[in-house]
């Protein structure tokens, strides 16, 4: 039996005919982060939100009793829908021949229907940029290009997205929370490339026959492929290679880009690239993976020790990421932060004390009494450590802007945060074992390797991390008391063992520069 082709499918395939290949073949291949299914359930969130933009709504959505789809019903019914005359469908589902589309808004106009696609991404309500929404029209197109082939006038094409300029206050306001941009222009250009994308794509899924394609710019744009570590294994890529190189910041960032073109031009392995002038910071990567041997500057990370001074915090933040910003004054995607774990050293001498925040479990705002307590526990003009402090800094201006009653304390602590990261980054103290990473999740094993109490992987497995943390807590309201009084403590154990992490790290630090 011919295999059906869908819209998911003809974007893949858009992106690279391998993934496509893989996706129909090979599904267990993928890789998929937590973020990615995070990203994943936000988007059926804002899509069911999205259902009531324009008022009254019939949602066709229908499924078998194994909880799959039934898509031949729910192409029935919006074929009733549109006889009907019905003028919000939601999830309307047509097919043409072995062609098959879900509309997420279909909506009737004057003389046939308008087509709006809904994306979890943000956008300002005034964006114009195309090149950020062209990666859109794909989808589109084809959406459009099987309505049109199954008879009907499509009148529009829209996106709709959140908008980031939106700040909640009061009930949510979905015609505030949502951009409709109009997508004509840039589906006119793809549309015209559909049917032969569709004649090709159909060729890929009901061939056996795996395609013979090398890595490319299309294993990262316009998204991650979830089969890019397939393919470098199938393309005898080793570990370690000119893939696994530390990227950098900014525009003189060893990028995806780059290490594509060192892998085209056969510069592979490590033993390839050395002797390059790629970057300082990766030229030691490469030596030190090769030799064997640590790199440590005592001078560079003497100067970073010599900006600290006792009493020393050490601070580490968890939040969560709501798409639909859940509570007033906050956007779409607010970090919103409800939990730290702090280490005090007062002196030399003194031994650690560890005080911690987690804010209740009830669903209401915990941003409030966090800023309180953080202002109760730390002191102003002391000394804070954070590990990538640019994400605790930002939490805690976000916090003062909120409660200007708070705003003095809270950016006097963010004034005096030191980045337990910089020497790290500064190329002053370099592990093999750390891979080309600088996060404490890489530095602390490289560096304690055999330390089974530093080893996230010891902690309950409801909370290891960063991750865990972010999607556990506000699941915690819905869970029977017994669950959630384990989850919450796995998530202060786990936030403790960040900032004990950060203690050692320190400790370490101080022994290496003597």
């Amino acid at each position: 039996m011919a295999k059906r082709l869908s819209k998911s499918r003809y974007t893949t395939y858009c992106q690279c005919p391998k993934a496509l290949w893989l996706k129909v073949y090979k599904p267990d291949e993928a890789t998929v982060d937590a973020s990615v299914e995070a990203r994943f359930e936000s988007g059926n969130e804002v899509g069911d939100l999205a259902m009531g933009l324009f008022g009254p709504y019939v949602e066709v959505t229908t499924k078998h009793e194994d909880g799959s789809l039934d898509l031949n019903a729910m192409v029935e019914k919006t074929k009733q829908e549109m006889e009907r005359g019905t003028e919000v469908i939601c999830e309307a589902s047509l097919t043409f021949e072995s062609h098959y589309c879900a509309v997420d808004i279909l909506r009737k106009t004057q003389g046939g229907w308008a087509i709006y696609e809904v994306k979890s991404s943000s956008f300002p309500e005034f964006d114009g940029q195309a090149a950020r929404l062209e990666k859109y029209a794909p989808d589109i197109a084809y959406q459009k290009w099987v309505l049109t082939q199954c008879g009907i006038n499509v009148t529009g094409t829209y996106l709709i997205c959140l908008n980031s300029d939106y700040v909640r206050q009061g009930e949510l306001d979905l015609q505030q929370l949502f951009v409709t941009v109009d997508m004509r222009e840039l589906v006119e250009n793809e549309y015209l490339k559909v049917p032969v994308r569709v004649s090709q794509a159909l060729k890929v899924i009901n061939n056996e026959a795996e395609p013979d394609l090398d890595l490319s710019e299309h294993c990262m744009k316009p998204y991650r492929c979830a089969f890019l570590e397939y393919c470098k294994q199938k393309h005898g890529v080793p570990t370690p290679s000119v893939f696994d190189i530390y990227g950098g910041k900014g525009r003189g960032g060893f990028t995806f880009a780059k290490k594509l073109a060192c892998y085209q031009a056969g510069q592979i392995t490590f033993e390839d690239l050395r002797g390059l002038s790629i970057g300082p910071i990766q030229n030691m990567q490469i030596e030190a993976a090769l030799t064997g041997r640590e790199h440590i500057n005592p001078a560079g990370i003497r100067s970073f020790l010599y900006k600290l001074y006792y009493p020393l915090y050490f601070l580490d933040f968890e939040t969560m990421q709501d798409a639909i910003p859940q509570y007033d004054g906050a956007k779409v995607y607010a970090q919103i932060t409800f939990q730290y774990s702090l280490h005090i050293k007062e002196s030399e001498t003194a031994p650690y004390q560890h005080k911690e925040f987690l804010a209740p479990s009830d669903g209401s705002d915990p941003r409030r009494s966090l800023a309180e307590r953080l202002c109760e526990h730390i002191p102003m003009n002391v000394c804070t450590l954070a590990y990538n402090m640019m994400f605790e800094c930002g939490r805690i201006r976000e916090l003062a802007a909120l409660y200007p009653d708070l705003a003095t304390h809270l950016l006097n602590i963010a004034d005096h945060i030191v980045d337990l990261i910089d020497p790290f980054r500064a190329g002053d103290y370099y592990v093999p074992a750390m891979g080309g990473s600088f996060s404490i999740k890489s530095v602390l094993p490289a560096l304690f390797p055999n330390d089974p109490e530093l080893d996230y992987h010891n902690l309950d497995e409801r909370c290891q991390n960063g991750g865990h943390a972010m999607t556990i807590f506000p699941k915690i309201k819905d869970m029977k008391p017994a669950e959630a009084a384990a989850s919450r403590e796995a998530l202060l154990r786990y936030c403790e063992l960040d900032t004990w992490a950060m203690v050692k790290v320190w400790e370490k630090l101080k022994e290496v520069a003597e």
